[in-house]
């Protein structure tokens, strides 16, 4: 029978309604648990996952490109891919197909050669979301090349305290560019111009990424109306861009772990959101309400509460969550109605992706497609564009081919491992990326010589004496430093070192080492280039007063390097704005454009600014100069169901190409409710040749204007609303 074929009685049957009918439930639950291949807190070989498909009929098998895998090579994943599924095919009753999940947030990177894409800080910096669609539609080429199907991607989160580890993954601080980037990387999963499409998961839902004291994991304890205004919005619009799979967080919100909440993932999920897809969870977070949230007894106990909240898969929870399903549905503990609905969930996913039709892939293709030459190039591009220029003094950059001698030196100079950042292979062959010294000596004339000192690791100097002497013999000195690969907390330690090592927490600044190399650079008196390579915002403020040019290049990826260097030596006019604001220092947290409003009880001039960040959301220079101005909105009076559009005028006065983003901003005057003092509400980029100039349109959304009560619920009140953008505002009312 195909996909969809009309049955006698004229209603569409599909694959999945079928099978429903004809599996016992020990197969039905199967679906609703998954494996993995490789290292964890159990070893599970190949043979062992088999026989976890045929023995417990587990239908979901995390293979390869995931942190614990023990394949990162291309063909050997490919055939590893076609065994799993040979078996399921061949060795199970039915022959349901596997779904092959990874963990392919910036490209397939936990396979070796891969194209790897900026993180989401980098790819937010950049502005164009339509980057996030074609760097989903070059992974999801990549991925099902390796027989993935599934990716446990893109993170909806919007970062709100850059003490949190995984601050990196998400697009920054703004629920809009949270929400844009999100889903035109799902847009491009689901509906890959190349070929078959992936599975894409909007995580984690519902509010992830302000735990306590920057804590993975911990406590979300944010009241409902901030959970609906600022966390949930990017999880609408990855519902709308078509997510087939959304993954619960694995912290608690009032009280509540969302993997075992009814509120979160039936009530505000299914019903209020509207999301029909499959609902998978994060891996452990279900011995997670037993083991540390403390609200089950057992793992019995955690897995009857998931599924029955709403969960659809155990994603890691093998024969022991299928047998205790199993039982439960027997003791009349859970409803066998509640598995029909779940499993089905499940095949009508691996359906719609076209498994049951042909699961297989070809080994011979696959490394043509793996970091192809033209997917490379995407990957260059998106690099260049997100690099942001946050000083810039006395023109140091561009730099001249001309020069005589350069110093490169840092602990991320030479290191594809840590331009990855986390999700990424540990151990990346050297031919599969670019390091910024390797495009800073392949960007310079052979008349020019290139120094290479490291100068230190992460922790611990290395010869400052030869750092110091080659500074001196050289022109200019680029330092690149930053944080090195890690996610979570920051693990794994045989790569990011021990835990409570740099980078922690409670450390937003430089470590020791790498200042101590900063400030012997900068001693010697050659201008220095500030390159940071990093996953959070860093509390540079020595920098900004010392260094006359700092360059955040986020994690940029496996063409990193070669990006850099075409910023350095001004083959691409930096264009980069930050997606999230800059601290001075721990101690000044939080730092939000979008604080909410509040009083100063000793006056305005007695308290500090609520928002003095060293770099502002939505700084970046360019080698240019624009200039803005008559912002103007379509109508100076709307109704309360009514979007606006705003114009401005762009120029480009100075004698270079380049492309200047713009951030709009509201901020409604009076509400019922206190707001955030101001809202980013749209954004674009406009590229314009010397003297070019052009009137830029952007739609503020109805939506923007609405306030959002305890319950979530939103509306549009009637007052008067102040637009700003490139330091040009204007006002409308609603009526």
């Amino acid at each position: 029978m195909t996909v969809r074929e009309r049955s006698p009685e004229g209603e569409q049957t599909t694959r999945a309604a079928e099978l429903i009918e004809e599996l016992t439930l020990a197969e039905k639950v199967g679906q609703l648990v998954g494996t993995y291949i490789g290292s964890m807190d159990r070893d599970i070989s190949i043979e062992e996952a088999k026989e976890l498909v045929v023995d417990s009929h587990v239908g979901t098998v995390a293979a390869f490109g995931i942190g614990v895998s023990l394949y990162h090579d291309a063909e050997r994943v490919t055939e590893l891919a076609n065994e799993l599924q040979e078996t399921a095919l061949e060795e199970t009753r039915h022959g349901i197909p596997l779904l092959l999940p990874v963990d392919a947030v910036h490209g397939h990177a936990y396979v070796n050669q891969a194209t790897v894409f900026p993180h989401g800080l980098g790819m937010a910096a950049t502005r164009r979301d339509e980057f996030a669609e074609t760097g989903g539609e070059i992974t999801a080429a990549e991925m099902r090349a390796t027989g993935a199907n599934l990716n446990y991607g893109p993170t909806c989160d919007v970062a709100r305290d850059p003490r949190w580890g995984r601050t990196f993954e998400t697009y920054g601080e703004s629920p809009l560019l949270c929400g844009s980037f999100a889903s035109a990387a799902i847009r491009g999963l689901e509906s890959s111009a190349d070929g078959p499409r992936v599975a894409a998961t909007a995580k984690h839902f519902p509010a992830y990424s302000e735990p306590e004291a920057g804590e993975d994991a911990a406590v979300v304890d944010r009241s409902t109306s901030t959970i609906h205004q600022l966390f949930v919005p990017p999880f609408e619009k990855a519902i709308d861009a078509g997510a087939s799979v959304v993954m619960p967080c694995y912290n608690s919100i009032d009280g509540e772990p969302a993997h075992g909440s009814t509120r979160y993932l039936t009530e505000l999920l299914r019903e209020r959101l509207g999301f029909d897809g499959a609902v998978l969870s994060d891996w452990g977070g279900i011995d997670m309400l037993h083991e540390d949230h403390r609200v089950t007894a057992s793992q019995r106990d955690s897995g009857r509460q998931a599924i029955q909240a709403g969960l659809d898969q155990i994603s890691i929870g093998r024969e022991e969550y299928a047998d205790h399903l199993v039982s439960l549905v027997e003791d009349g503990k859970l409803s066998e109605q509640r598995i029909d609905e779940a499993a089905l969930r499940i095949l009508e996913l691996k359906e719609s992706l076209g498994l049951f039709e042909d699961p297989f892939v070809d080994v011979e293709t696959v490394t043509e497609e793996i970091g192809a030459p033209e997917h490379r190039n995407v990957a260059r591009e998106v690099a260049r564009e997100s690099q942001t220029l946050l000083q810039n003094e006395d023109d140091l950059l561009p730099l001249s081919r001309d020069l005589d001698s350069i110093l490169v030196t840092g602990p991320n100079a030479d290191s594809l491992r840590h331009q990855y950042g986390g999700w990424s292979v540990q151990h990346p062959e050297r031919d599969s990326g670019v390091t910024v010294k390797d495009g800073i000596e392949s960007a310079v004339g052979d008349e020019t010589t290139v120094r290479y000192e490291q100068g230190a690791t992460m922790t611990e100097t290395i010869d400052l004496g030869a750092v110091e002497e080659a500074a001196t013999e050289s022109d200019v000195a680029v330092v690149t430093v930053g944080e090195n690969w890690y996610f979570h907390e920051f693990g794994p330690q045989d790569v990011a070192g021990e835990t409570g090592t740099y980078p922690t927490r409670s450390k937003l600044s430089l470590s020791d080492a790498q200042q101590e190399l900063l400030e012997t650079v900068h001693a010697t008196g050659t201008p220095v280039v500030l390159a940071v390579i990093t996953g959070r915002p860093l509390a540079v403020d020595w920098a900004a007063e010392n260094v006359p040019a700092i360059l955040y290049s986020y994690y940029p990826g496996s063409e990193g390097g070669r990006a850099i260097a075409d910023v350095l030596f001004g083959d691409h006019n930096p264009s980069g704005r930050l997606p999230i604001s800059i601290p001075r220092s721990e101690g000044d947290l939080p730092t939000r454009f979008n604080h909410y409003a509040h009083p100063t009880p000793i006056g305005d001039d007695e308290h500090p600014d609520t928002y003095d960040p060293l770099f502002a959301f939505g700084d970046g220079e360019s080698y240019t100069e624009f200039v803005c101005e008559e912002l103007e909105v379509s109508a100076s009076t709307i109704g309360p169901a009514e979007s606006v559009e705003a114009t401005i005028t762009v120029e480009n006065v100075g004698d270079r190409t380049g492309a200047h983003a713009l951030d709009f901003f509201l901020t409604d005057r009076v509400s019922s409710r206190v707001r955030p003092v101001r809202e980013h509400v749209a954004f674009t980029k406009v590229d314009l040749e010397p003297g070019e100039s052009t009137t830029v349109t952007a739609t503020i959304p109805n939506e923007a204007m609405a306030v959002t009560d305890s319950r979530g619920r939103t509306t549009v009140e009637s007052g008067e609303f102040e637009l700003t953008c490139e330091g040009e505002s204007t006002t409308f009312a609603v009526r």
